[in-house]
């Protein structure tokens, strides 16, 4: 093993935990005694943070280093009790059923054609695997590891996004400029609203209070609409390309950003406005924020790195390796 892999992993594994060399730094340079609470904010990864890494065939776990096949992982998505996943397959018409903590595959299911978002439900029963093929949703009993039903949404469809209690689901459309409603007690599709402003509604995340749809676009545009009228509250150009988004949680921000870009745009959840444009490197895709909204996790696909940001100084404070290429996608518990 070479000098500098050996450095990169030793490094990677520091950051993964409370240590003394924070303490040592502090006492040395200041005088001071670093803090518990201090020492923590140098754990990146103080839960497991999963990233699909799709040119390799496999989604790795930030926090252990340790990866699991999954071929083509495209997608994931974490149970909010951190035990599973579920991962979509690029170019596929499969979604997989894995053991979160040991990696292992539980169940293989067949969605469609051209897999594309998964989900998984807060209160742990449902998971969601988007067919854009199909037009379909499929939705996945999580408990029993079973395929329960096949939902036609739309044209084009490209990921789901549950609302905090679970009883809705929001599915974007590309392919009709719009969004599906989903009721999840009777697993039905109720109702579907337009996206004026934006062309191709693309990933989506949802306001803490559930009131407002946050959507990216796949040209460079992000949509705020709020649930109970519809109607678009604000269309605001960020990179360009198409990307993630998340809703900080307990926070004021919106994250997002932008393949054919090297920024992630921060967007004040109050203003509708970019206030900070992070640079990232080349091609920032997946955006999750870690489950207490103190660190944002970035897949940036043309370095093979996963970026860290603090979200109180809005600055990069890690860039870390991954044991792959193309990392896409990145699932946090907690954070679903």
């Amino acid at each position: 093993m070479n000098t500098s892999t050996t450095f990169i992993g030793t490094c990677r594994r520091q950051l993964n935990r409370l240590t003394v060399l924070c303490a040592a730094v502090l006492i040395l340079s200041t005088g001071f005694i670093c803090t518990a609470s201090a020492a923590e904010e140098q754990n990146l990864f103080r839960a497991p943070v999963y990233v699909t890494l799709q040119a390799s065939g496999a989604v790795e776990n930030m926090q252990t280093e340790k990866t699991s096949s999954v071929p083509n992982a495209h997608y994931v998505a974490a149970s909010s009790d951190g035990k599973f996943l579920l991962v979509s397959s690029a170019g596929t018409s499969n979604a997989y059923l894995l053991d979160a903590h040991h990696g292992k595959t539980l169940a293989n299911f067949n969605i469609g054609p051209v897999a594309q978002g998964v989900t998984i439900s807060p209160d742990g029963h449902w998971g969601l695997a988007v067919s854009a093929g199909n037009g379909t949703v499929t939705v996945i009993d999580i408990r029993t590891q079973q395929k329960i039903k096949t939902i036609t949404v739309g044209e084009t469809p490209h990921n789901a996004r549950f609302t905090p209690n679970s009883k809705r689901a929001y599915v974007t459309l590309q392919g009709a400029g719009s969004v599906a409603v989903l009721d999840m007690e009777a697993l039905e599709k109720i109702d579907e609203f337009p996206v004026p402003g934006i062309q191709h509604p693309h990933n989506l995340d949802l306001a803490a209070n559930g009131k407002i749809l946050w959507i990216r676009d796949f040209l460079g545009q992000v949509a705020a609409v709020d649930l109970t009228s519809h109607k678009v509250l604000a269309i605001i150009p960020v990179g360009q390309g198409h990307a993630g988004i998340d809703v900080i949680p307990g926070g004021q921000y919106v994250f997002t950003g932008g393949t054919a870009d090297h920024v992630v745009d921060v967007i004040d959840l109050n203003t509708f406005t970019v206030i900070q444009r992070i640079d990232v490197g080349q091609g920032p895709h997946g955006v999750r924020a870690s489950h207490n909204g103190r660190w944002v996790y970035v897949g940036v696909t043309g370095t093979n790195k996963v970026v860290v940001i603090d979200t109180q100084t809005l600055k990069v404070v890690a860039q870390i390796p991954t044991h792959g290429k193309l990392p896409f996608w990145l699932a946090v518990a907690g954070n679903p």
